[in-house]
């Protein structure tokens, strides 16, 4: 693959990962989580109310309390439920490629075009969930932990292989690349709610933050005497 090829081909259109399937649309904890995305993006989490959540899923009030204890259980549960499409959605993808080098870039790729395809997720995901003290300071964040895993076994990968130098230590590689995405992804869901709709091309950002990790990352090539 070359630097530009996964971008230049063309990919078939997904349903948002916000977005449930027709088939699923009756089914209230999955109304319930949508309209708390809309509502969360658009309120904010800590203005957000149980109430509003309710009306946006065209549900009584009560009924949340039947699938969520409170407003932060309903935050986890959102973020656990989202998680596990992304990640599922990210394998499908990564498997279809052959070097470690391509997963990677691949990888970068899908998280912001993620943030494009979906920005109140996005936004959820990004700004959101650090409002809840009590997902800050109490959930293990197991769904992001199998993020950031796939991520670190991505470069474990390309290690072993010999595509990225041996000296990488995956375990600071995978949270310097994340941290780079999730700056540019905060940024950009920042801009568009301050209505500037689009500060920057994400296509863009993820070319520009591949290039910037691949130059220090992948291992030179031996010079042929």
């Amino acid at each position: 693959m070359t630097v530009h090829s996964a971008a230049a081909t063309p990919r078939p259109r997904r349903r948002p990962i916000s977005q449930p399937a027709p088939s699923e649309r009756g089914d209230k904890r999955e109304r319930i989580i949508e309209a708390a995305i809309k509502v969360f993006a658009e309120r904010g989490f800590y203005h957000a109310r149980v109430s509003e959540v309710a009306a946006e899923a065209g549900v009584a009030g009560g009924t949340i309390y039947n699938y969520f204890r409170n407003k932060d259980d309903l935050l986890i549960s959102l973020f656990e439920d989202r998680m596990e499409a992304i990640l599922a959605d990210f394998r499908a993808e990564l498997a279809g490629l052959d070097s470690a080098a391509d997963r990677l870039r691949r990888f970068v790729e899908l998280h912001l075009a993620m943030v494009a395809r979906d920005p109140q997720l996005a936004e959820v995901l990004t700004v959101e969930l650090r409002q809840s003290s009590k997902f800050m300071r109490e959930y293990k964040a197991r769904k992001f932990g199998e993020y950031l895993g796939l991520l670190e076994g991505l470069v474990v990968e390309g290690v072993e292989r010999g595509e990225f130098r041996a000296d990488i230590d995956p375990r600071i590689l995978k949270r310097a690349l994340f941290g780079a995405i999730d700056e540019v992804s905060l940024f950009w869901v920042g801009a568009r709610r301050a209505r500037n709709p689009q500060p920057y091309a994400l296509e863009d950002a993820a070319e520009q933050i591949w290039r910037l990790y691949a130059g220090g990352l992948i291992r030179p090539q031996e010079s042929t005497p």
